[in-house]
């Protein structure tokens, strides 16, 4: 079998360099600049006419060849396309439209299926100068991520490739105008765009633009679709408790998106159940579709549901479809039942249960019923997207609920999820609270935990611990890859995002097990009072905690002091990774940096770990830590595939990690997935001698800063092993600090230890 270098299979990725130019352009620039050399059988019909014109036509460039022509093979040229090619060049590509998805699903099987890269190069080179480019980019992409011999390829961010869809439409104009009138690069200044191009605060949504239309949140969107397609080959989407991180994954974010909304002065959201009431608030997203060069149509004011029937993406179902399909999922949680196909009943009333019960939800192929349950969730997504031309009277493309890339700009997007979310916690509701027994840890106890700002390079110096600090914040990011028949040369635009300082927690843990043993450290983060300044009840506060990390630490007899950097986060993925430099088609990749997996992408972004806040005193919320046992907790993973793993920082605890199971046994949202045992009715009381809470505040200040792009060092110790799964930051002592007190009476001691640390933490930085 032949071997390729990475820089070999680097190749691929000029594929998916300005997708909808001819594939004979030439790609990338500067020291990377290629031009990909074909055979006239890799040209559309209408064009081979003119082959020898059309090929010759950048014989002159200089610049590196790679030719491709001879790979193309009779047996390629059979394979059928028929499926793939009923979704047209200019349609906009959805994943949630069932013709569409199975054209992928059946573009993704070929690209699976060829022997090696030189073919995947080739079919891919024959297939793009065909296939509509949005599905071409979104089947070679998940082929990439899952092909043995491509996953240690770094996918181009989605951003990069198709800016339409992140970017307002104007800039995305001025950009190619930019390109084009200023020839010499040097001289091109970034395009800042506007923070408020989708509306005004005359519209209390608009409070929240800075989160719906984030980059790096809508980016992530995409990319767990990408890692979890609902359909496809089998061995791609049956990952180990996929329907369980299909409720969990999208549960966090309306956790976050609700924390948000109080923090701007806003109520929680309000869940889609009525689906014959009209939806009050619209939404333009004032984006361009990529393939078409149309808006995406905008979602008026007051608009109702309404029967779909849709010939041109071979879409028809009915409003009372969905009210049925949702009666028999909640009649089928408080049977504890699901009916399979076959007619037997799968128990739902175990750990096990949500994992099914979010198959049926989502409607993926491991759905044991699709045809009784149906496809609630995506149809919800598809009625909203076509509820402005549901008849195709019109000939309206859809609206942006139709894409995971966009579909959270829309805050529809919210109250559809949030139902969703209703019908986890419907489930979980029915399932025995966690006792105190499974709570505890025996001999494990927090006895201290602080979180303490890096506000030095706020310039704001001796800030307290519990403070932490937000602030908007400009970046450049590099257009270039995805502006189609631009000039080279770098085409920047400048964006404003919420970011945060970095920040520090510290933890003592007493470890009254008389033996050193390992650990995991559960980190969360929950708003303290309701919109009214009401104390928040457990039973509501549980399902706003957000999670903060999770982590592996080795614990000594008698008192540990653990430290934790924000930036090592397990559900976030480095800033650089959402922000790649712009620096054109190679970023200044090393081979090492380029070895990162593809499942590196896919994540929550760093500069959104934390909530905005609120200006003057901040916002009040609660900190949360607990210990559980890691021998209890720990998942014995196949040491090969453990290996893959260890050239990067994954998301794991939104994502997975790549061909291994969840790296953790419990529940996901342990301990707050679940009702409250009998007699708990604060936070306070919910506290077990392994678990600690400290109050803290977030203040945002209200000043725009200059981007960053800092390199995110992944630390020797934090790699992937069967031992470990999860990244380990173990305890920490300072040599020259004396050995801290084991009686309980020194915590004050251990204060000044913390504050020690701290100073030296804060120097170090």
């Amino acid at each position: 079998m032949s071997t390729y270098s990475l820089m070999q299979k680097r190749d691929l990725l000029y594929l998916l360099y300005r997708i909808r130019e001819p594939i004979y352009y030439p790609k990338g620039r500067g020291e990377d600049l290629c031009i990909l050399e074909i055979s006239p059988e890799y040209l559309p019909e209408q064009y081979r006419g003119k082959a020898d014109e059309l090929l010759s036509r950048f014989s002159k460039v200089e610049c590196r060849r790679i030719q491709i022509g001879t790979y193309l093979t009779i047996e390629m040229l059979k394979i059928p396309l028929d499926q793939v090619l009923r979704v047209k060049r200019r349609d906009p590509f959805s994943l949630f439209i069932p013709m569409h998805c199975e054209a992928a699903s059946s573009l993704i099987e070929i690209f699976i299926g060829l022997r090696n890269m030189n073919e995947v190069m080739a079919f891919g080179a024959y297939a793009r100068e065909r296939v509509n480019p949005e599905l071409f980019a979104y089947a070679l992409s998940t082929a990439l991520v899952h092909r043995r011999d491509t996953r240690d390829l770094t996918l181009p961010s989605h951003v990069e490739m198709f800016p339409e869809k992140f970017l307002y439409c104007e800039t995305i104009t001025e950009a190619k105008e930019s390109a084009e009138i200023l020839q010499n690069a040097s001289s091109r200044v970034p395009i800042q765009i506007p923070t408020n191009f989708t509306g005004n605060d005359s519209d209390p949504e608009h409070r929240l633009a800075y989160f719906r239309e984030d980059i790096g949140v809508n980016s992530h969107h995409w990319h767990w679709h990408l890692i979890y397609p609902f359909l496809g080959p089998f061995t791609i989407v049956n990952k180990d408790r996929r329907g369980e991180l299909f409720f969990y994954f999208h549960h966090e974010m309306m956790a976050r998106y609700n924390i948000e909304r109080l923090c701007n002065n806003l109520t929680l959201v309000e869940r889609l159940l009525d689906l014959d009431a009209e939806i009050p608030g619209g939404y333009y997203s004032m984006l361009n579709i990529p393939n078409s060069s149309k808006y995406w149509p905008g979602r008026p004011d007051n608009m109702k549901l309404r029967n779909i029937n849709r010939p041109d993406a071979s879409l028809a179902f009915d409003i009372e479809d969905l009210k049925r399909f949702k009666e028999r999922i909640y009649e089928s949680i408080h049977r504890k039942r699901i009916i399979a196909h076959n007619g037997l009943e799968i128990n739902l009333n175990n750990e096990s249960g949500v994992d099914v019960l979010g198959n049926v939800v989502e409607a993926s192929i491991l759905s044991p019923n699709s045809a009784y349950y149906g496809s609630l969730h995506v149809n919800l997504h598809l009625a909203i997207a076509y509820i402005h031309d549901p008849q195709n009277k019109h000939l309206q493309t859809p609206g942006v609920l139709s894409d995971p890339t966009t579909a959270m700009r829309d805050p529809i997007f919210y109250k559809l999820h949030a139902f969703v979310d209703d019908i986890l916690y419907e489930h979980k509701n029915t399932l025995t609270p966690y006792d105190l027994r499974t709570l505890s840890y025996p001999g494990m106890q927090l006895l201290h935990l602080e979180v303490c700002s890096y506000a030095d390079k706020l310039g704001i110096f001796g800030a307290e611990p519990n403070k932490l600090y937000t602030f908007m914040e400009n970046t450049d990011i590099d257009l270039s890859r995805g502006l189609d028949f631009a000039s080279n040369g770098p085409v920047l635009v400048r964006i404003t995002h919420l970011n945060h300082s970095e920040f520090q927690y510290r933890l003592t843990v007493r470890n009254g097990t008389g033996r050193k043993t390992e650990a995991i450290v559960r980190l969360f983060m929950a708003p303290t009072q309701d919109l009214d300044k009401v104390d928040l009840r457990f039973a509501q506060q549980k399902n706003l905690m957000i999670g903060m990390d999770t982590f592996v630490t080795s614990l000594d007899p008698g008192d540990n002091i653990v430290l934790r950097e924000s930036t090592h986060s397990s559900y976030t993925i480095p800033f650089e990774q959402t922000f790649p430099k712009p620096t054109g088609m190679s970023s200044g990749q090393t081979a090492q940096e380029m070895s990162r997996s593809n499942y590196c992408g896919c994540g929550w972004p760093q500069h959104m770990l934390l909530p905005r806040g609120a200006v003057g005193k901040g916002y009040s919320m609660v900190l949360f830590a607990m210990i559980t046992d890691y021998n209890l907790d720990r998942v014995i993973q196949d040491e090969s595939a453990a290996s893959q793993n260890s050239k990067c920082k994954p998301s794991f605890s939104f994502c997975g990690l790549e061909n291994m199971k969840y790296p953790d046994r419990r529940p996901m949202g342990f301990p707050f997935d679940r009702a409250p045992r009998e007699g708990v009715q604060t936070l306070q009381q919910f506290l077990t001698a392994n678990m600690i809470t400290t109050p803290i505040t977030i203040i945002h200040l209200e000043e725009v800063r200059n981007g960053r792009v800092e390199p995110a060092i992944l630390s020797a110790s934090e790699t992937f092993t069967e031992e470990s799964p999860m990244p380990s930051v173990h305890s920490e002592r300072e040599a020259s600090e004396p050995e801290p007190d084991q009686s309980p009476k020194n915590k004050s001691k251990l204060r000044k230890l913390h504050l020690s640390l701290s100073k030296k933490g804060s120097s170090s930085k």
